[in-house]
């Protein structure tokens, strides 16, 4: 440990912990200690080599210096992990666009994407970026802010936007009790004139008024205060969202209102008239929009909650004494759990004992349970139906799969779509100019209208800053994006990228490697003809023997035949791989030469005794290899990799929706082509390396615009990140899938017109939606300035004004709601 100062405890002092890779010795620690020691305000720095971790004390340390410093001592900070915050107070478009813009202005921020319909922001940054720095900066937005702890933090969301419903439901039922009678005393004088009559004689106009201020006034000081304590300060700050359009349109008409009502002599003659229901309708109408609002945003974040309710809370562990029922965050990688039929499994693991069948149709989409025995794989949250099975759990807690698909899903939930940069620059300015516009209806009428000028002008003016609010706009995309995403999760379809739900639509060519995406990666010995003087038996068994040492899918069928056939196989000596060519070994005492016509031809030995046969089988799309014996060439073997059930109809599905289907693939363009013709395949790219499928992916890209590529071997993982969008086949690799922007869960090439279906679906919904936020404010917001007045004598009032508004957001929502009904 090196001192930097004489008072190392000084009170206030910050720990900063930092990652720090690079270090091998104690010298490079004692390098890092001393370089971090340097910095101005660091009292203490100790490293740890063995977990690669410094721990700084000091009062007053800047961050970022520490991380400089490292890095200037010859040491890397890794960056971290994009910070996840949940923020609370926005309403609008606006708010988004103010979020991000102050999240950027922190330092250490490279960039910051924040989404109205989960309340997110998703922050990446430079290593030692201070999350404190990040929470404050939204606080002096006038907006909260907190760090998630992980991505699993759904629940306590969840239960936040239940509460808010409920503070929301129970404002709403306030304000319109109190709202009502100030509507009927108002509208129904102007409407009824026996009813105005009524009024005067009984009540009178005064008293009715003064009536009319005292419920607005409950109405805005209760349930209405949420839009002045955020609105006013953001006016203030010169950073106006939706709260301080309602803030001052309804402070306008209630202001006028109690001029009216207290001190009319300041009024000029013919504008005496007190708008108290339009101030309380206002608020009614905004709040049972946000009531409708939030009711829609809990139920398109319903597809996280489901899969959350498909971990079992609690796992019961063999432990000393006998099976103890655990919370499920206490179970431990390699202990065993005890699940008894009709259970869920809680954990990744393999089957230890018992047998059963397990439903895994939340996984792989296919209804028909997998039987399971021991050794077998299964998978946490999937249901075991009849028999009970002790699993030794493999992968726990966030390391599970479901915990990966439900951080998938949130992630893709949370992310901005191309479309969505060219909606929040709109946004960015909307507010202020529905301001500076309501301002100029208001001279404007003022100055020209009729009389009573000062009536029309702020009717029109309070009209143009209700309808005008954004809340439509901001919602648009995001939450078609969190249905979408959640009911592709739902099918077997996870977007890692969200903006792959955009570039899917736009693909016009599909790109499939052959091997275990479109045939099932498991080859089968179909055809074996031996020549004369050879038996079957015979020469089965010896290829097999030689095979057996080979790790080739080929030899792994060949192999497997044999067994099936119930062969023996006899031993083998002097085994050698003749790269390029196939195999040989000592078998029985004599030399079994197993390989392609090229090996045989080198061996000096024609293979046009098999000619008619080799061009039959390499017309069905099936490998053919040779086998010699003792110098003699014996036998003609075709191992096949049988196509998958559904990939046909798969294909034609793409077709359907107007794709073009390339099969790029490493095989021999003889059985490519094969099982193109099969498959109705548009073009083949055959025998190419795993670099060549990268510059045929390019190739296909400028011949055809933007391509998806489905692979599912480490081989595929280059053109999978070369592809406009990368798809992996679930029961692939794991580089190929971190790779990939879109994960088949089930295996099966029928997820990819799935996928490309619904982000069809889902980017025709965003446009709708869009279409209909801007159309509407487009439309109606010189509807609310007047100008249909000159011509019809049509004016809308601030209460039409404020229900159009609100409908909008719940249109929006709710057109982005029936994707949850998209069916593949």
């Amino acid at each position: 440990m090196t001192p930097n100062s004489h008072n190392p405890a000084a009170a206030g002092a910050q720990v900063h912990e930092l990652a720090v890779e690079g270090m091998t010795c104690a010298s490079c620690v004692g390098r890092v200690e001393r370089a971090l020691a340097a910095v101005p305000g660091v009292a203490s720095a100790a490293v740890n080599l063995a977990t690669g971790r410094a721990t700084v004390r000091g009062t007053g340390v800047d961050r970022q210096a520490l991380v400089r410093a490292v890095h200037k001592a010859g040491y890397e900070v890794p960056a971290p992990a994009p910070l996840e915050l949940d923020i609370e107070g926005m309403t609008c478009a606006s708010c988004v666009g103010r979020v991000e813009r102050v999240l950027a202005k922190v330092p250490g921020v490279r960039s910051a994407s924040v989404n109205l319909a989960t309340g997110r922001a998703q922050v990446q940054g430079e290593a030692g970026l201070d999350p404190a720095a990040l929470t404050a900066a939204v606080a002096r937005a006038g907006y909260q802010a907190r760090v998630l702890a992980s991505a699993l933090d759904e629940e306590r969301q969840a239960q936040r936007r239940d509460e808010e419903l409920r503070v929301l439901r129970r404002d709403l039922l306030l304000a319109a009790a109190l709202t009502l009678p100030v509507f009927v005393l108002e509208m129904g004088a102007h409407l009824v004139p026996a009813f105005h009559h009524a009024i005067a004689a009984t009540l009178g106009t005064r008293n009715s008024w003064l009536l009319q201020f005292a419920l607005t006034t409950l109405v805005l000081a209760i349930p209405g205060r949420r839009f002045y304590l955020a609105g006013i300060p953001a006016l203030l700050r010169a950073a106006p969202d939706m709260n301080s359009l309602v803030a001052v349109g309804t402070l306008a008409a209630y202001g006028f209102s109690l001029v009216a009502t207290f001190l009319p002599r300041l009024l000029p003659a013919g504008t005496v008239n007190v708008y108290y229901e339009a101030a309380a309708v206002i608020v009614t109408l905004i709040l049972l929009g946000r009531m409708l609002e939030a009711r829609a945003k809990g139920r398109t974040s319903e597809a996280i909650r489901r899969l959350l309710k498909l971990q079992p809370r609690t796992a019961r562990v063999r432990r000393e004494g006998g099976a103890v029922d655990v919370p499920l965050a206490q179970v431990m990688a390699g202990e065993v759990v005890d699940v008894r039929p009709g259970e869920r499994i809680a954990v990744d693991g393999e089957v230890v004992d018992g047998n059963s069948y397990v439903d895994e149709s939340m996984i792989t989409g296919e209804p028909v349970p997998v039987a399971k025995a021991p050794g077998a794989r299964v998978v946490g949250g999937t249901v075991n139906q009849t028999g009970a099975l002790g699993v030794r759990a493999t992968a726990v807690g966030g390391a599970t799969v479901l915990a990966q698909i439900i951080r998938l899903v949130e992630q893709a939930q949370g992310a901005k779509l191309p479309i969505q940069a060219r909606v929040d620059r709109i946004t960015l300015w909307f507010v202020p100019v529905v301001m500076a516009l309501a301002l100029l209806t208001f001279a404007a009428w003022w100055a020209f209208g009729p009389s009573p000028a000062l009536t029309f002008a702020l009717v029109n003016a309070v009209a143009v800053l209700i309808i005008a609010c954004p809340c439509a706009m901001g919602l648009a995309t995001p939450t078609s994006i969190m249905v979408a995403t959640g009911r592709g999760a739902e099918l077997g379809v996870l977007f890692r990228k969200g903006q792959a739900l955009q570039l899917l639509k736009e693909a016009r060519v599909v790109a499939v490697d052959k091997t275990g995406t479109l045939t099932e990666g498991r080859p089968l010995l179909t055809d074996l003809h031996v020549a004369a003087g050879f038996t079957r038996a015979q020469v089965l068994a010896r290829v097999a023997a030689v095979e057996d040492r080979s790790e080739h899918p080929i030899a792994r069928a060949i192999v497997a035949a044999a067994h099936g056939e119930g062969l023996l196989l006899p031993p083998v000596q002097a085994f050698e791989s003749v790269t390029g060519h196939g195999v040989r070994a000592q078998v029985d005492g004599v030399r079994v030469d197993v390989g392609a016509d090229r090996f045989m031809r080198a061996l000096g030995l024609e293979v046009t005794a098999f000619a008619d046969v080799a061009a039959r089988l390499g017309g069905e799309g099936k490998t053919p290899l040779y086998a010699a014996i003792d110098g003699t060439l014996a036998a003609i073997i075709a191992v096949s990799d049988p196509i998958k059930a559904d990939t046909a109809a798969a294909i034609a599905h793409l077709h359907a929706l107007g794709l073009k289907v390339a099969m790029i693939t490493g095989d021999n363009r003889r059985t490519a082509e094969a099982i193109a013709r099969q498959l109705g395949i548009d073009e083949v790219v055959a025998e190419v390396l795993p670099e060549g499928k990268v510059e045929a992916v390019n190739r296909l890209k400028a011949a055809y615009g933007r391509l998806a590529y489905v692979g599912d071997g480490i081989n595929d993982a280059p053109a999978l990140a070369a592809a406009d969008v990368g798809m992996a086949i679930g029961t692939g690799t794991d580089v190929a899938i971190e790779a990939a922007d879109v994960v088949l869960m089930s295996g099966s090439l029928q997820g990819v017109p799935n996928a490309i279906a619904l982000s069809q679906a889902a980017m025709r919904n965003i446009g709708q939606n869009l279409f209909w936020a801007f159309a509407y404010n487009t439309a109606l917001i010189p509807v609310a300035a007047g100008v249909l007045y000159p011509l019809w004598g049509v004016l809308l009032s601030p209460v039409f004004a404020a229900g159009a508004m609100a409908l909008s957001s719940v249109f929006v929502l709710g057109n982005a709601l029936r994707l949850r009904r998209f069916a593949p």
